[in-house]
C-alpha cells in the first residue's frame, strides 16, 4: 500500500525507516497512551525488530505514517480471530512534533476504508486511555462512535483507568 493523503503518505514500513522511528516513537508523551507491547524508552534495536517484522503478515496490516520523506508514526489493524474474523482493532501513534495538523484523523479514514474495502471487515474498533481526549477526539472526527466506557480496565504507568471503546461498523451498501 502506498496512499498518499494532503500532509501524509501510508506506506509500508521499509529498510531504512529504522533511525526515524527510533528518533519519533522514543517520546514519553507518545508511549503514555499506547499499549506497553510499544517499548519505552524506544531504542534502534527495537526500531530495527518492528522493521523487520511490520510486513510479516499477510495481507499488511501494519504501515507507517511518513511525512516530508521520513516515517514519524504508524498505523495498523489488527484483525481478530475465530468468530470475530470480521472485526479488527486500530492502533495509531504519530511524533509528537506532528500533532494537532489532522495527520491522524486522514490515516484513520483512510486505513478504515482499506479495512472496510479491501480487508472485507464489517467493524473496526479502538480502545482510548481515559485521558486520551485527543484520540477519542480523532476517532469521532473518523466517523467512530463511542460505545462504552470500560471500567478500571487498563493499568498504565502504575495507574488503574478506564477505557473509551469507539467503533465503526462499515456503512450498507459497501460490497
Amino acid at each position: 500500500m502506498h496512499l498518499s493523503l494532503s500532509s501524509s503518505t501510508i506506506r509500508y514500513w521499509q529498510s531504512g525507516d529504522e533511525l526515524a522511528l527510533a528518533k519519533h516513537a522514543n517520546n514519553y508523551n507518545v508511549w503514555i497512551n499506547l499499549r506497553n507491547s510499544f517499548p519505552y524508552p524506544y531504542t534502534l534495536q527495537d526500531a530495527q525488530t518492528w522493521v523487520m517484522i511490520a510486513n510479516a503478515t499477510q495481507p499488511v496490516t501494519n504501515f507507517a505514517l511518513e511525512v516530508n520523506g521520513e516515517a514519524v508514526g504508524g498505523i495498523g489493524l489488527i484483525i481478530q480471530p475465530d468468530v470475530y474474523c470480521k472485526s479488527a482493532e486500530v492502533g495509531y501513534w504519530l511524533s509528537e512534533k506532528y500533532w494537532n495538523r489532522g495527520i491522524i484523523t486522514e490515516a484513520l479514514q483512510a486505513i478504515t476504508q482499506y479495512g472496510f474495502n479491501t480487508l472485507e471487515l464489517e467493524r473496526i474498533y479502538a480502545g482510548v486511555f481515559e485521558w486520551n481526549l485527543k484520540s477519542a477526539r480523532v476517532l469521532e472526527k473518523a466517523g467512530y462512535k463511542l460505545e462504552g466506557r470500560l471500567t478500571k480496565s487498563v493499568l498504565k504507568d502504575g495507574k488503574l483507568i478506564d477505557s473509551l471503546l469507539y467503533a465503526q461498523v462499515k456503512p450498507t451498501g459497501i460490497p
